[in-house]
């Protein structure tokens, strides 16, 4: 008869338990008692099924049937130690994975404690950043309340300034006055200069004559035909009513020409999108109602004498809109679909942001 044993490497491997799952020392030794005590009851039933077919063989059958039995046998003790080698792989396999497990959890108990250490210095440096938070919104209001009343003093130096752009103010380093050729109120000027000089002249001509009354003699030729021209009191009253008729007249026209211009400048203004400045003699200066910061500009310069024919002059704007000038001014030579294209171009950034 054969009889079969398997042995472990050491460590058992328990049968009711989860593959790939190790167990302890004290649970392993239990494991290969239980093995053991299985495996003695498999060999002692499997000696009484034998003991009970060799009782029935005849000595004839004996030696077939034990040859037979002598393979099977064989077979199945490949059979239990390919079994136990596969075991003691996987138990080998548990075995690492077991302390691959207990490596990662001493890590893991590792980052619990710094992240506990962490966790105090952040609360005490919330501690410390909540005061500076309280700081900052003190400062931040602060602010607030500065730039309020900021505001409220742009408004009403523009408040102002408006005001005197309506009084006919303006600022001379940005508006130039034009003036015109024939302009009233030089001729106005003319003609009282000349009234003037005359009236000195006639004045001079009266001394003369009063003088010469005085003293009692003859009156020249000249200053009796001078006296015999000269006008009535009444006429000269009436040459003073008109001479302070026209200087009235001049005044207002200078008050309505001003007033005129401005209203002229808004409308340009309001209409075209472009406020257009005189900078220098045959240079103008267009800023679009639209632009998005201050020095934005551009600078044309008449290059013919009747202004017919402009000249678009290099500046900071006008490198920010290089794509409009190749296609509406050296291509197209049209400054309207020009300006009419930089005003949808800019119209559009603002409408979008």
């Amino acid at each position: 008869m054969v009889s079969v044993e398997v042995l472990g490497s050491g460590t058992a491997w328990s049968k009711d338990a989860e593959p790939g799952t190790p167990r302890g020392p004290g649970l392993c030794s239990l494991s290969v008692q239980r093995a053991r005590l299985w495996r003695s009851e498999e060999r002692d039933g499997m000696r009484a099924i034998l003991g009970s077919y060799d009782s029935e063989l005849t000595p004839a059958e004996y030696s077939p049937q034990l040859t037979r039995r002598m393979r099977e046998a064989e077979d199945m003790v490949q059979k239990v130690h390919s079994h136990s080698a596969e075991m003691e792989a996987q138990l080998s396999q548990a075995l690492e994975e077991l302390g691959g497990q207990k490596q990662r959890a001493d890590m893991l108990e590792m980052e619990l404690k710094m992240l506990k250490s962490q966790s105090s210095s952040a609360e005490q440096s919330f501690l410390f950043s909540r005061e500076e938070v309280d700081t900052l919104r003190l400062k931040v209001e602060e602010l607030e309340g500065e730039r309020s009343r900021l505001e409220e003093e742009k408004r009403m130096l523009e408040a102002q300034l408006e005001r005197r752009v309506l009084q006919g103010d303006y600022d001379q380093s940005r508006t130039k006055v034009l003036h015109m050729s024939l302009n009233p109120t030089s001729v106005a000027r003319q003609r009282l200069r000349e009234d003037h000089s005359q009236l000195q002249a006639e004045c001079e001509r009266l001394r003369g004559l009063l003088r010469a009354m005085e003293r009692g003699g003859t009156v020249p030729a000249d200053l009796e035909a001078a006296a015999a021209s000269l006008p009535s009191s009444k006429e000269v009253a009436e040459l003073k009513k008109q001479v302070e008729s026209a200087e009235l007249k001049n005044q207002r026209l200078k008050e309505v020409f001003q007033t005129k211009i401005q209203e002229f400048r808004k409308a340009c203004y309001t209409l075209t999108g472009y406020q257009i400045d005189i900078t220098t003699e045959n240079q103008y200066r267009l800023t679009s109602l639209y632009a998005e910061h201050p020095g934005d500009c551009l600078v044309f310069k008449a290059t013919s004498p009747s202004g017919s024919k402009m000249q678009l002059l290099e500046t900071e704007f006008s490198h920010t809109v290089g794509e409009l000038i190749e296609v509406h001014l050296r291509r197209q030579d049209s400054i309207p679909a020009f300006l009419s294209s930089l005003t949808l171009e800019l119209f559009s950034r603002q409408t979008v942001a």
